[in-house]
């Protein structure tokens, strides 16, 4: 891969596996190779073998939340955070902890797309939705 191609991988986690399998069809369609984890502790796993730039990641999950997952991830990877919990609160812990954007549940795809698409290049993260 050369210095100016952008790597189009995407680590996703959630523990609805519906969420996780809606999310990955969306980013495919739009050429993103994705990698998917159904909980932190394999989040981390996947991000120490597969070097994501860029992890979607819920903020809900059983044991591990996102924010824990988020607070032990390397500086270099980005992350937009989904939740089903749209307040100002939780926006508010993710940016925090160091979270580059915030999607609330439900979201269209275009809105996914939105904003992975400002992450990969590198432009500011878009308004609360």
């Amino acid at each position: 891969m050369s210095d100016t191609q952008i790597r189009r991988l995407v680590l996703v986690v959630d523990d609805d596996e519906v969420v996780r399998k809606v999310v990955r069809m969306v980013l495919e369609a739009d050429d993103f190779e994705v990698v998917e984890a159904a909980n932190g502790p394999d989040a981390l796993a996947s991000v120490a073998s597969e070097h994501p730039p860029l992890m979607v990641l819920d903020v809900m999950m059983p044991g591990m939340d996102g924010i824990e997952v988020l607070r032990s991830l390397p500086p270099d990877v980005k992350v937009l955070m989904l939740t089903a919990r749209d307040d100002a609160a939780t926006e508010a812990a993710s940016r925090a902890a160091g979270a580059a954007d915030f999607l609330a549940k439900p979201f269209s795809s275009v809105e996914l797309l939105d904003h992975v698409e400002r992450l990969v290049h590198g432009q500011p993260a878009s308004a609360a939705t």
